[in-house]
Formats: C-alpha cells, structure tokens, sequence
C-alpha cells in the first residue's frame, strides 16, 4: 500500500471518528436521523427550480435569460407600481343589471376560472338555483335546476365581468353591487354586497329564508347604500384598508375593525336617506349581525387595484387567484384575459360541531384577491387572532408573511403592518418566484359544505396548485422567447 493510500485511510478514519457537522440540502426529514445519530445537522431550505418538473425548469430558464429578464424587472416593476398607487374609491352602489357592463337578466357570475353547469359543485349549483328563484326564473329549486341546464342561463367568470363574488360568488342580475372607481387609473370594478354569516347563498344555501334575505336586500338595504353614498361622497377604501390592518383585522376572514370603519363612514348618509326609521333600524341591526359587512368591499378594492397592472407588457405579476371549487385559476399581468388552472385544493381547519372533514367542499371564491394584493393570508401577522378561527399558531401567522416576501416583488408602502415595525404588505406575487422557491401564495378561507343547502363548517388555510404557475411560466416563456 502506497504512501499516499495509507494518508487518505488515515483522514477517512479521522473523518468518522470525530463530531460530524453536516449540511443536509434538500429533504428536511433526513435532519431526525442524522440527529439521532448524535451529529449536528444544519438544513438549507431548497428545493429544485420548478419543483423538479422539467417543463417548468424549461420555462424558467427562457425567463431568466438576462436579455429577457431585465424586460422582465422593468414590467414587473411596473405593474406593481400600478397596483400599489391605486386609489380604490366606493362611488355608489347599484343593481348588477344597470352598472355592470354586459350584464343581461339571464346572465349569472360566478367565482373562479370558466366552468359549465354541469361541472359545478354542491354549493355553486345550490346558490346559482336560489339565484334562478330570487330572479323569478323559476318557481321552486327543482325548476331552477332545469332552467339552469337548459342553456337559457349565460355563466360568466365574475373576474371576466370586471367584477369578484366571496366563495361560491354567484351574482344576478338584480342584486346591488359596490360600484368601486379606482382613482388613479380610471378602472371600475364591482362586488355584490354582503349577506353575513348566516345560512347564505354564496356558500351554497338556497332555502326560502336566503331567498327572503336577497328580496329584502335588493328592495331596502342595497338602495339605502345607494342613497347614503350620495350623501357622503366617495369613500377612500384604501386608507380605510391600512387602518383595519393596523387595528387588528387582516380584511379576508377578520373584518372587525373593517366593518366599524366602514359603517362609520356610510353611517350619516344611511340617516340621512329617504328609508323609513323602521328601515333605518333593519339596516343597521343586519350589519350588527356579522362583522363580515365590509368583507366584500375589500375584495373589489384589490379587484380595483389589481386590474391596473393587466397588460403590463412582460410582466410575471399576478393580477388575480380565483377558485370555483373545482379548478383553481390565475391570471397574470403580461398575458390578459388568460387563465391557468390547476385543480381546487382542500382547505384543511378548524370545522364547526357537528362537520368532518369529509364534509368539505374543496377551496371556492374570488376572495383569494385579497391575498393577490397582500392582505388576507399574506397579512396574518397583523391578525394574530385570525388563528382561532383558521388554526395554527400565532408564530405561524406571523411567519407567513415573511414567507409570502420570498416570492412577491415589493412591499407596499401605502398599507403596513405594525407587528412587523410597519413594514408593508408583501405585494406582486411573481409566477418566477414562485417556482423557483417552491414556496405557494398562502390563503385563508371559509370551507362551504360539498352539498348543496347547507352553508359554512369551518374555516382554514389552503394553497394553489403548483401546476397552474407551471402553465404560466410554459405560456410565458412562449410568449416572450
């Protein structure tokens, strides 16, 4: 045996017979044994570009070419610009049939990327047939199932309507709508109103009771808004937003301090409308009732904001995520009018007495716009509180946002997080970062019952699939090379 031989088996003997140190890259769940063994172990948190799919490794590699990357930095840059000096205004309010642009008395939005009649789940079926009753479509639920069958019934994606709809998303023709003008832009986007948090038709419930509710909505409280926004003038909703944040809510699934700001500001033009006292105190007890008022007023904040960045030539930012409870899609500024789909995602929380998860439908609604701008998910460590409803822990909430930096593009200076010495929202959800971090947007979210005519069991958190970044990063990359 040479020299040289005996040397290298003395340093291997060395080697094995000191402390190892060891750099474990890749798998965290080889980090219990090598400590079992008694070694130290250090884990970088990698992941392979693209998630190891091959397809999606390709497309990364076509935008990180450094002639197409920087058109890639200005874009991006740009459109988050866009995005974070909008100025979402609430201008009036209005039945969907005389403000939507397209809106005609068969024509029905609903939440999420295209889906026909019969692909629809439980609760998007269960409230498009109490839609189809409350418009006087049909006389009973079972009528309304053939009506909507028949082809006689336009479905159209809320998102392709300039407009976004919580969970099930389902909006018709005579159903009052925020009217939202951002400022900076000129863009107008539209949401429906809130129904609370009872047994109601955006989580699929359908009884004559959610009907009632609706009549009563579209003869008294959607006119009285219109009216009290006449009186009070355009309503800053993104100040409104900021100081929410700042006073506990992250204005997806806690609105606590939304709905009062909110209420405070259409309070004096609600008394000062032409409703009867009686009226008066029904509209005020009905937001009383929930403090999920002011819910979809941020949803089509973001909707307003975000719609500014669509277009933005070369860009990888998203400008939406939308679920229908059977396909999970996004949209993304560079490539407009386009969806990538991926199938819907359980959301996995706590659940109501009495429900298991087995009872679940999967992830449904446009709400999922709150986390495109940067609240919602992205804004849970200004909303510690938020777990008791969604589970996991305070330390989980406030990490979620520092994750959600990993694969946005700026933080937005306009509305910030005081637990985080006021550091902006994450904003610019970048389809590159994504895959190449492996890390998917955070989103938290009501759980609707898989059946029809039930309602809420729970609330949770969820994610997108991975795959529907994929095929935007593919179409990218095809587009741009």
């Amino acid at each position: 045996m040479s020299t040289e031989q005996n040397t290298e088996l003395t340093e291997a003997a060395r080697l094995f017979s000191s402390d190892l140190n060891v750099v474990n890259v890749g798998l965290a769940m080889f980090d219990a044994d090598i400590t079992a063994q008694g070694a130290q172990v250090t884990t970088l948190d990698w992941t392979p570009p693209g998630g190891g799919d091959a397809d999606a490794a390709r497309a990364l590699d076509v935008l990180e070419r450094p002639e197409l990357a920087e058109k890639i930095e200005a874009a991006n840059a740009e459109a988050v610009e866009r995005i974070m000096s909008a100025r979402p205004m609430l201008v009036g309010f209005g039945r969907a049939l005389d403000v939507v642009p397209g809106m005609t008395p068969t024509t029905i939005m609903h939440a999420g990327p295209p889906i026909t009649w019969e692909r629809m789940n439980g609760p998007m079926k269960g409230a498009v047939t109490g839609a189809i009753v409350f418009e006087g479509l049909a006389k009973d639920l079972d009528e309304a199932a053939r009506v909507a069958a028949s082809g006689e019934i336009t479905f159209k994606p809320c998102h392709e309507m300039n407009a976004v709809g919580s969970m099930a998303g389902v909006t018709s023709a005579s159903m009052y709508m925020h009217i939202i003008k951002n400022e900076t832009h000129g863009n107008t986007a539209y949401t429906n109103l809130s129904e609370q948090m009872a047994k109601i038709l955006r989580m699929g419930a359908n009884d004559q009771s959610v009907v009632d509710r609706l009549i009563w909505m579209r003869d008294v409280f959607g006119p009285m808004l219109k009216e009290a926004v006449e009186f009070t003038g355009p309503v800053d909703l993104r100040l409104l937003l900021s100081q929410a944040i700042h006073m506990g809510d992250e204005c997806h699934n806690r609105n606590g301090a939304g709905t009062l700001l909110l209420f405070q500001a259409l309070a004096p033009g609600l008394l000062q409308s032409s409703f009867t006292t009686e009226q008066k105190k029904e509209v005020f007890d009905f937001v009383a009732s929930s403090d999920y008022f002011s819910g979809p007023t941020w949803l089509g904040m973001a909707k307003a904001a975000l719609d500014a960045a669509s277009g933005v030539e070369y860009s990888t930012v998203l400008t939406a995520m939308a679920r229908n409870g059977v396909e999970f899609g996004i949209r993304v500024a560079g490539l407009p009018g386009q969806w990538f789909t991926g199938p819907a995602q359980k959301v996995i929380g706590p659940m109501f007495a009495g429900y298991k998860p087995e009872d679940s439908g999967l992830d449904i609604g446009d709400s999922a716009i709150t986390e495109t701008y940067g609240f919602g998910g992205f804004a849970m460590s200004a909303a510690p509180a938020i777990v008791a409803l969604v589970g996991g822990t305070v330390q989980e909430a406030m990490g979620y946002t520092r994750d959600m930096g990993e694969i946005t593009t700026a933080q937005n200076p306009n509305v910030t997080i005081p637990a985080l010495d006021f550091q902006g929202l994450p904003t610019g959800i970048d389809v590159r970062k994504v895959l190449d971090t492996g890390i998917l947007p955070i989103i938290n979210t009501a759980i609707a019952h898989k059946e029809a005519g039930i309602g809420m069991i729970g609330a949770g958190i969820t994610h997108p699939p991975a795959e529907a970044f994929t095929k935007a990063a593919i179409a990218l990359a095809d587009a741009l090379a």
